[in-house]
């Protein structure tokens, strides 16, 4: 586990150029795809290897193509992950695992064009972690608050889709 002090480590630099020099701290991240018409899907270029997204089953897809919307779930599960295990690093919380569930709502009437009065996309999100703690370890409702507020507030996927749909979140640690 990268301790608390090997994160300010490899941060601290950073930090410091960007505090130095704003304009260092700007980035423009890109996802490119190719469109398929003949299967109506996507193929986007991923650093695992490429993923060809397609139609939910529910808006008539075969099951077969990956769906944008678990795309955008799985994106929020892994940016969630990724910055709740560097907070909790930072508080120095003995985090050994854990998991991360993300759900959302969607009402398909709205995509399908079925109900104009049906808004397209998520109307709610549930980001939920269930974490795996070194023995002895206590995550009480005062450092559990603050390890979920610090995850929220740095996530970059949760904060992107926070203005529009509904997100919620809790920690879970065994308890």
């Amino acid at each position: 586990m990268l301790t608390a002090d090997e994160l300010r480590a490899r941060q601290g630099p950073l930090k410091q150029r960007y505090r130095d020099d704003p304009a260092a701290a700007l980035a423009t991240m890109t996802a490119r795809g190719t469109l398929d018409p003949a299967t109506l899907s996507c193929r986007v270029e991923a650093a695992g290897g490429p993923v060809v997204a397609g139609l939910h089953e529910s808006a008539g897809g075969d099951g077969t193509a990956a769906c944008s919307g678990e795309m955008l779930l799985q994106a929020l599960v892994a940016c969630a992950g990724v910055t709740l295990t560097a907070v909790a690093g930072a508080l120095a919380l003995p985090l050994r695992g854990g998991t991360v569930v993300a759900e959302g709502d969607l009402d398909f009437r709205g995509t399908l064009g079925v109900s104009k009065e049906v808004p397209v996309g998520f109307h709610a999100i549930r980001l939920a972690f269930d974490l795996d703690l070194a023995p002895g370890a206590i995550l009480d409702d005062d450092r559990r608050a603050t390890l979920l507020k610090l995850t929220e507030r740095y996530c970059v996927i949760a904060q992107s889709v926070r203005p529009a749909p509904t997100l919620s979140a809790t920690v879970r640690a065994g308890d």
